[in-house]
């Protein structure tokens, strides 16, 4: 029943969001070796309240003196710290390490069913890089509903708290509004889109969502049978996939679209560049 209602299969457990934050960056930076300007980690579950996971993440890679800071955008985390670093390559930094990392396990009471059987722990990275040519995020959009901020939460000391059919409800109105005001702001039709990378919060959620829009479900990354939902961790755990699995080409416009705690989403339009 929970393959049928989530589309989870099965799930991984960290040790601690730092671990697997410096390991996702490490990775990123053996892909893409080079000065890094600065380290911006997006979660939900640090490992202490201060310092920020990515000053830890700047020590153990050695990346000494550059700017390091956390963000806490939910499971929109990784598009926010998207169009936070494009906002600040614009300014002048050259290189900025994202991290999206996470580890649920530790606030999910496993006795709660609503919960239990959907959060996870993960980790993944990106080295952005600040270009001569034309701007390759062709548009954005970011949004949130606090009135409803009280159907997904998770207090502090406490577990997360979910209101299923709400967040169902919420979560596709979010996804397929900032897609489509995303879409509107760059000039680009549903049909012209190679990938859609989603936040992996519920399979159910995310067919909803591709519909809605028009785009056909083979287009987009679905690895939430294997992750579990991740939070800030997912998209870019999608996204890495389907680098992976050869589904990105140079020029492909890719949609990334989160949502979730807050009510808050996210969305950017991107024009693939290796």
């Amino acid at each position: 029943w929970i393959r049928e209602r989530t589309g989870i299969a099965e799930r991984r457990i960290g040790d601690s969001t730092t671990a697997l934050a410096i390991e996702a960056g490490r990775h990123a930076l053996e892909r893409s070796p080079g000065p890094i300007d600065l380290v911006l980690v997006a979660t939900i579950t640090p490992d202490q309240t201060t310092p920020a996971t990515a000053s830890y993440v700047q020590d153990a890679l050695g990346l000494q003196q550059c700017g390091a800071f956390d963000l806490n955008a939910a499971c929109s985390g990784f598009v926010y710290g998207l169009v936070t670093a494009r906002g600040l390559l614009a300014t002048g930094l050259r290189r900025i390490l994202l991290i999206g990392a996470e580890t649920l396990s530790r606030i999910t009471d496993w006795d709660d069913r609503r919960t239990a059987i959907i959060f996870a722990d993960g980790a993944a990275a990106v080295v952005l890089e600040a270009s001569d040519g034309p701007d390759n995020l062709l548009g954005f959009d970011l949004g949130s509903n606090g009135a409803e901020a009280g159907i997904l939460r998770a207090d502090l000391g406490g577990h997360l708290r979910m209101d299923g059919p709400a967040v169902f409800t919420q979560a596709v109105e979010a996804m397929v509004g900032s897609c489509t005001a995303t879409l509107e702001r760059a000039g680009v039709s549903p049909a012209d889109v190679a990938l859609v990378v989603p936040h992996q919060a519920n399979a159910r959620i995310l067919e909803a969502g591709v519909d809605a829009l028009g785009i056909a479900r083979d287009r987009m990354s679905l690895v939430i049978e294997r992750y579990g939902n991740t939070s800030a961790a997912s998209v870019p755990l999608a996204l890495a996939e389907a680098i992976e699995r050869d589904r990105v080409h140079e020029g492909d416009l890719v949609l990334l679209v989160g949502f979730g705690a807050g009510m808050a989403w996210a969305s950017a339009l991107l024009r693939w560049q290796p």
